[in-house]
């Protein structure tokens, strides 16, 4: 029987400082990694698959390497996922490293395929999958172990419309060991119906919110406590839109699994007073929720028509009293923020007073319809890709220079988290957290940035000959963004926020 090597990938990316991102421990298992080695049959068309997984941000040495090199025997498939656009200069130089050494075939799936013109890089012996991997993966096992990969798959169809999910089976104990909590992340749900002009999960997951079956989730929340996870994230953007999301939190409880969870909602979740009891109950330990910005003005010029700043006090008591970390995430630089506005935000933060807060640099992230207006206008300022992951500014703001936006970034985690420390009588499940993103912050050093203990064992020196041998050029174009096909445009207009919750419509 043939065998054919297949190397799932996350990969880093290139700090600053041109090192490659590392940590001794990270927070969090990439879910898309473990979801696609889930789909991944043992054979496919009399071929043995032999299956690898690398997380790149907690790879504390550089063995893992030895796997992109030529097998006698056998053929490999390197295949990069979830490769956001700051990530992609690392997933290009990774595959010019391995076909160097022999390896057959690559292909770059993710964020940055799925939602831009790739077409600089295509025809060089990489290739690029611009739907979810349920649309896309069994053909891209089957061409490549027949020997031939195209160089596009998907171009007409983005998105499975009825998901069929997968149960996933988590890493195991030495790779849950890289880790500061045993965590997986798993995805019941996917879909937003909002239309926010900076995000790129509507060009990713689609406005139509899909789920797969609860069976599906519990199997693999089973599978996740008999493997030695304690923690689940539930990495779904709208995690209170699911419409079985009470049936799934009733099974969780009635199951009594012993694992704990953090989602992530809307903030209409306010509007669902009933569902923070059922999170209690199912062990939820934290939400993360997207509040932005505590200007109903700045919101609506984003397209954020469902945050309503007014509310963000009773989303915090809600949280609060059901035993549930808020966590409130902050973008600031917004077009209207000045440095007054941005820390008049952050005493209102105070005085909500959620368990965490984070905070971001607003980007227009390749692919997003923020991200067109802001290229048209001849706005963007930086080059670099790299650069493009919410700790940069890469814009030209009206009122603030880059170092300025920066500074506030920082000035931010500071304070906040001074803040925290001086809160007698909050009670934290990870007390240790509140220290950490404080001190990293004074660093400059996002607290965000994936993981503990820094490592440094490559940069991107190391590879620039190759990435200019293979692709031609030292950095990729700011690519276009990639359209929708028919097809999928109708798919898209399927759902609207204002369909999908009509509580919303009443508040306007």
């Amino acid at each position: 029987m043939k065998t054919l090597r297949v190397i799932l990938v996350k990969p880093s990316k290139y700090a600053r400082d041109g090192a490659v991102e590392r940590f001794d421990r990270g927070f969090m298992p990439n879910a898309s990694l473990y979801h696609i080695a889930s789909l991944t049959p043992t054979d496919i068309d009399a071929t043995r698959i032999e299956l690898h997984t690398v997380d790149e941000y907690v790879r504390a040495n550089l063995d893992y390497l030895k796997l992109l090199y030529k097998t006698p025997g056998a053929t490999t498939l390197l295949a990069f996922v979830g490769v956001q656009s700051h990530q992609f200069h690392r997933a290009l130089d990774l595959a010019a490293f391995a076909r160097r050494n022999g390896v057959e075939h690559c292909i770059i799936g993710g964020p940055h395929a799925m939602t831009c013109d790739t077409r600089e890089m295509q025809g060089r012996g990489i290739s690029f999958a611009l739907g979810e991997a349920e649309v896309v993966w069994h053909e891209v096992l089957s061409d490549a172990a027949r020997g031939q990969l195209k160089d596009v798959y998907s171009s007409g169809l983005r998105w499975q419309k009825q998901l069929d999910g997968a149960v996933v089976t988590p890493p195991n104990i030495d790779e849950l060991n890289r880790y500061v909590l045993p965590m997986l992340g798993l995805y019941p749900v996917r879909g937003c119906p909002y239309r926010c002009n900076y995000c790129s999960v509507v060009k990713i997951a689609g406005h139509p919110v899909r789920s797969t079956a609860i069976e599906t989730t519990m199997e693999s929340l089973r599978r996740a406590r008999d493997g030695g996870v304690r923690y689940i994230a539930f990495v779904s953007d709208n995690f209170n839109k699911y419409p079985q999301v009470a049936e799934l939190l009733e099974a969780m409880i009635d199951a009594n699994l012993g694992l704990r969870f953090f989602c992530q909602c809307d903030t209409h979740v306010v509007n669902q007073p009933e569902l923070f009891d059922l999170l209690r109950r199912a062990n939820c330990f934290e939400m993360f929720i997207g509040v932005e910005s505590f200007n109903r003005e700045t919101l609506k010029a984003a397209n954020k028509f469902h945050n309503y700043p007014k509310k963000y006090q009773t989303l915090a008591a809600l949280c609060r009293d059901n035993g549930i970390r808020a966590h409130f995430s902050n973008i600031i630089g917004f077009p209207e923020d000045s440095r007054q506005s941005i820390r008049g935000g952050l005493e209102i933060l105070k005085g909500l007073n959620p368990q965490v807060a984070s905070f971001y640099v607003l980007t227009p992230i390749p692919g997003t319809e923020q991200y067109d207006d802001y290229r048209a206008r001849d706005l963007i300022t930086e080059t670099n890709l790299d650069r493009f992951d919410t700790t940069c500014s890469v814009w030209r703001h009206p009122s603030m220079s880059a170092n300025e936006l920066e500074d506030m970034l920082y000035e931010c985690y500071i304070d906040y988290y001074r803040h925290l420390m001086h809160q007698k009588n909050t009670v934290d499940e990870f007390p240790e957290f509140t220290v950490f993103c404080r001190y990293v912050a004074s660093q400059r050093i996002h607290p965000m940035a994936g993981g503990t203990g820094r490592l440094v064992l490559d940069q991107v020196s190391d590879y620039i000959d190759l990435r200019k041998n293979l692709y031609g050029f030292e950095h990729a174009s700011l690519p276009d963004s990639l359209g929708l096909s028919p097809e999928d445009e109708s798919f898209n207009r399927s759902s609207d926020w204002r369909k999908s919750d009509s509580s919303a419509v009443a508040t306007i």
